[in-house]
């Protein structure tokens, strides 16, 4: 889910992706241009302190909502260059074809990506805004090319954990509306299988 990381489609027929066509519209998703640090119970916490991820999920028609939540035993900045790393995703993610950077101006990074499962497919875009010194990348589908998604916003939030200063948080939210195309056994990946992969490979390779 870049998120959207953990998403995985991709059929032999090119559906209804255009790079060079816009998107039917600018945005049904809500945006997310500041984030915060989200509030979590006691219980929420002793989770996180004792190495499991914090997650919640709110399930819409077509797409949902989701929130994973982690400590990871890096530095802020060891976590960036994880998340920067977008040539490495494919490596690093399960059915994730393709991620390219296409264009970078100022803060903005924009992203291709391609993922394959089960003989279906999915292609979009992402731009992205990458504010490291407010702790946060936000995203949206860049809106002048046509992707597979509907629509898909959130970020990832990078911050000293308040649990235990040696660690760093990360948080991963992720608002995803899939077209009317897609499948029963795909939207379960999507809004199940997918939130409980989406930063644990970030743990994974800041730690490693």
């Amino acid at each position: 889910m870049t998120l959207l990381f953990c998403l995985g489609l991709m059929s032999s027929p090119v559906l209804a992706a255009d790079a060079n066509a816009p998107h039917p519209h600018q945005g049904v998703a809500p945006k997310f241009s500041d984030p915060q640090p989200s509030a979590l119970t006691a219980a929420d916490e002793a989770l996180l302190v004792s190495g499991k991820s914090v997650r919640k999920q709110v399930r819409y028609e077509k797409g949902g909502r989701g929130v994973s939540i982690m400590d990871v035993q890096a530095t802020p900045e060891q976590v960036w260059k994880v998340i920067e790393d977008f040539g490495s995703y494919p490596s690093w993610i399960d059915n994730l074809e393709v991620c390219e950077i296409y264009s970078r101006t100022g803060e903005h990074i924009y992203v291709q990506f391609e993922l394959k499962m089960m003989g279906f497919g999915v292609e979009y875009w992402i731009d992205h805004v990458y504010r490291p010194e407010k702790g946060s990348m936000t995203w949206q589908l860049d809106y002048s090319k046509h992707s597979d998604l509907d629509d898909s916003t959130g970020y990832w939030m990078v911050y000293p954990s308040p649990a235990d200063p040696t660690k760093t948080r990360v948080e991963y939210t992720v608002d995803l509306r899939v077209g009317g195309w897609v499948p029963g056994f795909v939207e379960d990946v999507l809004a199940n299988k997918g939130l409980e992969k989406a930063t644990s490979w970030v743990k994974q390779q800041a730690e490693g």
